[in-house]
């Protein structure tokens, strides 16, 4: 039984037939009480989703069934509950999110009392359990408090990173509808900022809709249209932000890591002058990473595997363009606040520029194209896509790149391609998804 992805477990929830129902989660919460112990403390938050409420209470009685003692923190982005596991010494935590997927969808990620996701063993260990039935015989069932001072206190840290108020800077914050709708502007106003907030009224069915990092052309028009400085887009459960600058144009995770990255070198604060990023990043930024003498290590998609490489190679930043930004001085997975809040920081002290910061390196054109196929596995060893890979591979020459790959939450291959001309990346990208679709089909 494999369910958990790269990012934790995700899928439908909602109703009794969905991936998410109470009987699997009541059985995730039994397993993970096994794994994590009687008397374990685990603090469960969840985004505002409207099955968020659901799954929370079969997790609590799984949880609690096998003696667990449960901290219920409430709606908070994820990178918060990350830094309250190790602030309250629990030995778990466990996130209910499914991030920018839509309101249809929910999930599951868990982090052990280090603030880091559980590694695959663990994961595996659970699964196992789960496919088992296992039960464990308790002398106690655990209990149910509530955390009233976890909000403050993660907000309260994320003030305490920044050395500069931010006043004079005009944002606009786009919540998603999500976890950041009641952290993200008191924090940028308490920094010093004048803030003007969009996306920020949950109803449990609105996250992620038309809005956030996944919709930025709402967050642009209205940068421009009120003249505000730049405009910051989190994702349902806002571990991630991607910008967009005073000309409208979108600043990625690739921007972001590069402007936090240079500055660090110039202050003597980049040890081993290196960072992590993945094999989704632009050439261009790759590029302009070697020009300054940057070394960029290479991990797989994901901000685990980020994160994994980072601690084995002692490298204090990393992140992936899709705006996942880990900086390890401060955070142990990708915080969007905290990103939001350190780039800001360089503009208040003069190091960048909000009308122009997606001018950081100049991008090669690069489509993403997500194709949904039955059988993933199937696709990716075909000899069909095999062969027109390496003919796309010809084409392009040292003047791009190609990169299939599986998506690790949803049943799609994500085919993408950089050129040194849109219409060639487009071209190139349109083959290969039609070999995809040959080999999904065959």
């Amino acid at each position: 039984m494999a369910l958990f992805g790269t990012d934790g477990i995700r899928g439908s929830a909602g109703s009794a037939d969905s991936l998410l129902n109470p009987n699997l989660v009541n059985a995730i919460g039994v397993a993970s009480g096994i794994v994590f112990q009687e008397q374990a403390q685990i603090l469960i938050g969840r985004d505002t989703r409207k099955s968020g409420l659901e799954i929370e209470r079969a997790l609590i009685a799984g949880l609690t069934s096998v003696g667990v003692n449960v901290t219920l923190i409430g709606v908070i982005p994820t990178p918060g509950l990350a830094h309250l596991v190790l602030t309250r010494k629990a030995d778990a935590a466990i996130m209910i999110t499914a991030s920018h997927n839509p309101a249809s969808d929910n999930g599951i990620k868990i982090f052990g009392s280090n603030g880091q996701k559980i590694a695959d063993e663990i994961e595996q260990e659970i699964e196992q359990l789960i496919e088992n039935k296992s039960r464990v015989k308790i002398s106690k069932e655990g209990s149910v408090v509530k955390d009233e001072n976890g909000r403050n206190d993660y907000i309260t840290y994320l003030l305490s990173t920044i050395s500069k108020p931010l006043n004079g800077i005009t944002v606009v914050v786009d919540c998603a509808h999500g976890s950041a709708s009641t952290y993200a502007p008191e924090v940028l106003k308490r920094a010093g900022s004048e803030v003007i907030v969009i996306g920020a009224s949950p109803d449990g069915e609105n996250i992620n809709k038309g809005c956030g990092s996944t919709h930025l052309d709402l967050l642009a028009e209205k940068v421009l249209q009120s003249g505000a400085d730049l405009g910051i887009a989190h994702d349902g459960d806002a571990d991630r932000a991607l910008l967009i600058d005073g000309q409208g144009k979108i600043v990625d995770g690739d921007a972001l890591l590069a402007l936090l990255a240079i500055s660090a070198k110039k202050k003597g604060e980049l040890p081993g002058n290196k960072i992590v990023a993945t094999v989704m990043s632009n050439l261009g930024f790759l590029n302009k990473m070697k020009d300054e003498g940057i070394t960029v290590e290479v991990s797989s998609v994901g901000d685990r595997y980020v994160l994994e490489l980072m601690l084995a190679n002692q490298i204090y930043f990393g992140g992936e363009q899709s705006g996942h930004v880990i900086l390890r001085k401060f955070a142990t997975t990708g915080d969007g606040i905290l990103t939001a809040l350190h780039i800001l920081e360089l503009i208040a002290n003069g190091e960048a520029k909000a009308e122009n910061l997606s001018e950081i390196f100049s991008s090669y054109p690069q489509v993403l194209l997500n194709i949904p196929v039955a059988d993933k596995e199937k696709v990716l060893t075909s000899a069909g896509l095999k062969v027109a890979t390496k003919s796309a591979e010809s084409d392009l020459g040292n003047n791009g790149r190609i990169l299939i790959r599986a998506s690790g939450t949803e049943q799609l291959i994500r085919v993408m391609v950089e050129a040194d001309t849109e219409s060639k990346a487009n071209a190139i990208a349109k083959k290969l998804a039609d070999a995809v679709e040959s080999a999904s089909n065959a």
